[in-house]
């Protein structure tokens, strides 16, 4: 019998192996300890920020670019929004897939050029799913078809509170990703790409990348509300593949 072998890529103590890309801020400065590890888990805070986000998007990348795997994560967000974040930020994180390295964004970059699977908490006032699609600098096929849409909501359930969510993603290099929440499939799509029509695309990546999007790096948002990230694990599925 062969039995699955997931490797952590958060090792519950530290961030070795991370490194934070933060807006206003060189690749490896952790602006205001945004990201740091609190209690076994990888929280991200704003207490340092002196009470204003100021749209100092961040993210925290992990040191190695993977193409066929299954990541896993479980998050929940917690606490209060900075006043001035944006209303869509509130209760919004991320785990940004097949992205540029920290390295090449610019200094005043928002997001890397990527595949984001959007982490949403519900608002305590209608349906508001997570696991989203968001495609910044990218885009996909979806039913045969070229999608350029900036975002696409899943059909996943909505979660309220500071309740534990479990998200998982299938990545199978340039062919397709599948979005998991708490098990059950939610959204799909094929031929993550470059949006060659995106000024900050063409240059995120070295001259000759192919268009398909095969492989790329793996990082964690932080967009103005507090979220903790408990597991981040990886489970690699190139065995076997040239």
């Amino acid at each position: 019998m062969m039995f699955e072998k997931w490797q952590k890529l958060f090792n519950g103590r530290d961030l070795k192996d991370w490194t934070p890309k933060i807006v206003g801020s060189p690749a490896g400065v952790n602006f205001g300890d945004t990201f740091r590890v609190e209690n076994g888990m990888i929280s991200v805070r704003y207490d340092q920020y002196g009470g204003k986000f100021n749209e100092r998007f961040g993210h925290l990348f992990y040191k190695t670019q993977f193409s066929h795997y299954r990541i896993r994560a479980e998050y929940r967000f917690v606490g209060q929004q900075l006043p001035d974040g944006p209303g869509w930020a509130t209760r919004n994180s991320g785990l940004m897939l097949h992205g540029q390295t920290p390295e090449s964004m610019t200094l005043t970059q928002d997001f890397p050029c990527s595949i984001e699977v959007q982490l949403l908490g519900g608002l305590s006032n209608g349906k508001r799913s997570t696991a989203n699609l968001c495609t910044p600098g990218t885009n996909v096929v979806m039913k045969g078809k070229l999608f350029t849409p900036h975002c696409t909501d899943s059909s996943s359930d909505t979660f309220d509170g500071d309740q534990w969510v479990t998200c998982e993603v299938e990545v199978l290099g340039s062919e397709s990703i599948k979005h998991f929440i708490n098990g059950k499939l939610v959204l799909e799509y094929t031929q993550p790409q470059i949006d060659e029509r995106d000024a900050i695309s063409k240059s995120a990546w070295t001259p000759g990348t192919p268009k398909l999007l095969e492989r790329g790096t793996i990082s964690l948002q932080s967009e103005s509300h507090p979220v903790d990230f408990r597991k981040v694990e990886i489970l690699d599925l190139s065995r076997g593949r040239k």
